[in-house]
Parts: C-alpha cells; sequence; structure tokens
C-alpha cells in the first residue's frame, strides 16, 4: 500500500517552523552562523505529534532535503549518475537547506518516494511502460502535493521525450504538459533567471504540468544534470554548450530554484527578492 502522507504538506509544516521566513513569503533567508539541521531535528520533534502519523519513522536523515531519483526499467535511468548528489551539494552551499549529500533513489512504487517533496526523474533513452504501481505511485505523488522536475539528457534525439509524454499521459490524462510562462514564480524562486539551460542550450522554455493551481511537474529538455554532473574529484564531467561556464552556473541556479520552489509554493506573484540573497554568494 502506498503511504497516505502528503510529501509536501508535511515538508511546508516544517519548513514554516525551521527557517527564517517572510511573513507572507515563503522566502528562505539566510542563518545567521550555523545551518539548519539542530533547528530542523528540534522542530521535527515539535511538529511530530499534530503533523506525522504515530508510527512515522525516526528523526534523522529524513529531516534533510534528498534529490530523490526515480529508477525504472529500460532505458537509462541514470545518465548523469553524479547530477542528485551534485545539485544537493549546491543547494546546501547556496541557501539554508539541509540537503541529503548521498541523495537516495526509489521506483515509483516504492513508498518511501512520499518522504520528500521532490523527485528528480531523467534519462536519455526510450523506456518501458511504467507498471501499473509505478503510474499510481506517480499519480498520488503529485495529488498529494509532490513536485517532479523530468531532466532528458539526450540533447535532443527524442527517445526519452516520446517515454516521458506518454507515462505523463497515462497517470494524468486530462492534465497536459504546457509552456512555462517566462513570469513564473520558479524562474524566481531563489535567484532570477530568464531562461532554462543545461547542458545544452536547448528550447527557450520548460513545460510545466499544473494540479490544483500549483505547478506539480516541471519537464526540462535541456540536461540540466550534465551541467550539474561533476567527478570525485571535483571536475565538471560535461562540457557546456554553447555558453560554457556562465550557463552552467545558469543551470545550476535553475536547480536550486527547482528545490526551493518544490518546498515553498505561496510565493506572492510580483514578489521581487531581496538583493542580498543574490550577494550572499557573491553572485550578480
Amino acid at each position: 500500500m502506498l503511504s497516505p502522507q502528503p510529501p509536501r504538506r508535511i515538508h511546508s509544516a516544517i519548513v514554516r517552523a525551521i527557517y527564517p521566513l517572510d511573513a507572507e513569503v515563503c522566502t528562505v533567508l539566510p542563518m545567521p552562523s550555523t545551518r539548519i539541521h539542530v533547528a530542523a531535528l528540534v522542530a521535527l520533534a515539535l511538529l511530530a505529534a499534530s503533523v506525522l502519523p504515530i508510527d512515522a519513522h525516526a528523526i534523522g536523515e529524513e529531516s534533510l532535503f534528498d534529490v530523490r531519483a526515480i529508477d525504472y526499467t529500460g532505458g537509462h535511468a541514470a545518465p548523469r549518475p553524479s547530477a542528485p548528489r551534485r545539485l544537493g551539494w549546491e543547494i546546501r552551499m547556496r541557501t539554508s537547506v539541509e540537503t541529503r549529500l548521498e541523495p537516495t533513489r526509489s521506483r515509483l512504487s516504492d513508498p518511501a518516494i512520499f518522504n520528500t517533496p521532490f523527485l528528480y526523474w531523467s534519462g536519455d533513452e526510450a523506456f518501458e511502460p511504467l507498471s501499473v504501481s509505478e503510474t499510481d505511485g506517480l499519480r498520488r505523488f503529485v495529488e498529494l502535493g509532490g513536485f517532479v522536475l523530468i531532466d532528458d539528457a539526450s540533447g535532443g534525439t527524442g527517445a526519452f521525450d516520446s517515454s516521458v509524454r506518454r507515462e505523463i499521459a497515462r497517470a494524468f490524462p486530462s492534465l497536459p504538459l504546457e509552456t512555462m510562462p517566462g513570469d513564473h514564480t520558479l524562474y524566481r524562486a531563489f535567484y532570477l533567471v530568464h531562461r532554462p539551460v543545461g547542458r545544452i542550450e536547448g528550447p527557450g522554455h520548460v513545460e510545466m504540468m499544473e494540479q490544483g493551481g500549483r505547478t506539480a511537474i516541471v519537464y526540462s529538455r535541456h540536461d540540466l544534470g550534465g551541467a550539474w554532473a561533476r567527478d570525485s574529484l571535483g571536475n565538471w564531467e560535461q562540457p557546456v554548450t554553447p555558453g560554457g561556464e556562465s550557463q552552467r552556473e545558469l543551470a545550476i541556479r535553475l536547480g536550486v530554484n527547482a528545490a526551493l520552489y518544490a518546498l515553498c509554493l505561496d510565493y506572492k506573484d510580483d514578489q521581487v527578492h531581496a538583493p542580498f540573497l543574490m550577494r550572499r554568494g557573491g553572485l550578480p
């Protein structure tokens, strides 16, 4: 049986309790000197009675934000194996969000997906149809508030793209993928990003699927993970074209934005982030 616990509702409560937030806008602000892991543990303990079920797991790793990757049958589910870890590291270094430095992997049929508000689904080849339980898991995850970032790493061959569109249509027949408008909150959830890019420049937009008035799935065909991936020595694994390192930085910023968007949804439409958020890492 899949867990009935809504992933985002749990995490939204945790976020509001442990992050310094704008009174009306769920904007993560830098903490004075220490990271939020200890605060997270305290907040989780205080919230357990009212938010978590009685048989909840012990507090620990699950208090950390997990860039959890999706496994599936066929194709290539981990074309950039280091990408989730590197995105987790960038989120940790650039924001006040404490992340797992070794992200986990799950199939969509695994109830463990409900322990996180964020799933990263990547690939560069066609893959087999999801099982009924996997399709149900994806649908349930989204319906309960989860956020899915889909990343086509193929460079535009179309094989992974066809498989993804098939599975989205199966799980959400009445909710089509649409072009994300340029003024969407995701483009300013932490950084101001004017155009999506990854390892390749790709199309000038990402696609999205809305569920219950919020964006629940974002689909990028830019190979974001290819821009994030680094080897064990810290070397970038893939060249980024045509924009080089400035394009890589924009791809990282978009990944950070996606994570912050998954954690905090209730932004004002006209919110402009304070300049010190941008200066915090010495970035323009």
